[in-house]
């Protein structure tokens, strides 16, 4: 077609069978060097907030162990997180999300996060110890773009109560939305894991005021009728261990 090479339909179809002999020899090869040392690719993908304040800790301790696999990560938009599964173009996949269902994808919810509105200690709900819902009228919200799964859920929450008189500014990046809420241009709503430090060193306050109905949590998908190789295996539980550290201290801090 003109100066590309585009497959016919012939090939695509031939392309489908061609890519699951390729995984079954994936698969043969790890059988017989399941007891030597792990190498390969492993592709993950995740949101911005995921991949700079969940995964770090997960890709180091995968890492050590494991330095024969080469490790790819793809930030990707929340709501195009599940058709990179579908297309076979990652792995596994990290999402913020409502507890999801689906019949062609495998999920495994890790941690509740608990989303907060944050904002600069010049603001004047900075001092305040309750806010009722009307106080939000006229206030600028620094937000996440529509289509996010939980701004949609914000949303929600203010719409039920009717208010409606509150103007947005809406960005791709949390670390953006945390530096507008620094510099006094709005409240920030974000994961409380996003601003720990923060509001440590006094350059953000937590509002007090609970969302209502959001109940968001880090989840991690892959799809079922992927051949799950040790490669992957030994990630997923990677994962699972640490989860379970954060767990156990969370616990004792409580």
């Amino acid at each position: 077609m003109g100066k590309q090479l585009v497959l016919t339909t012939a090939g695509e179809r031939f392309l489908t069978h061609t890519q699951d002999v390729l995984n079954k020899l994936d698969e043969a090869r790890s059988v017989v060097h399941d007891n030597e040392n792990l190498s390969g690719t492993l592709t993950i993908s995740a949101n911005e907030v995921l991949a700079v304040y969940r995964l770090p800790v997960v890709f180091q301790l995968f890492r050590s162990r494991h330095p024969g696999v080469r490790l790819i990560f793809h930030s990707v938009p929340n709501q195009e997180l599940k058709q990179t599964l579908f297309e076979g173009t990652a792995d596994v996949v990290f999402m913020l999300d409502e507890p999801i269902r689906s019949s062609g994808l495998a999920v495994e919810p890790l941690l509740e996060e608990t989303f907060r509105l944050f904002a600069s200690p010049d603001h004047p709900f900075a001092k305040r110890t309750e806010l009722q819902l009307e106080d939000f009228h006229g206030e600028v919200f620094l937000t996440n773009e529509k289509g996010c799964p939980y701004r949609t859920m914000f949303d929600r929450g203010f719409e039920k109560e009717g208010i409606d008189s509150i103007t947005y500014l809406e960005f791709q990046s949390a670390e953006a939305i945390k530096q507008c809420a620094i510099s006094g241009i709005g409240i920030a709503f974000l994961p409380e894991i996003v601003a720990e430090a923060e509001v440590e060193r006094g350059e953000l306050i937590a509002l007090p005021w609970q969302i209502p109905d959001l109940h968001v949590y880090t989840q991690m998908l892959w799809h079922k009728d992927k051949w799950l190789s040790p490669i992957i295996l030994s990630f997923i539980e990677t994962v699972r261990e640490v989860i379970d550290i954060e767990n156990n201290n969370a616990t004792e801090t409580d």
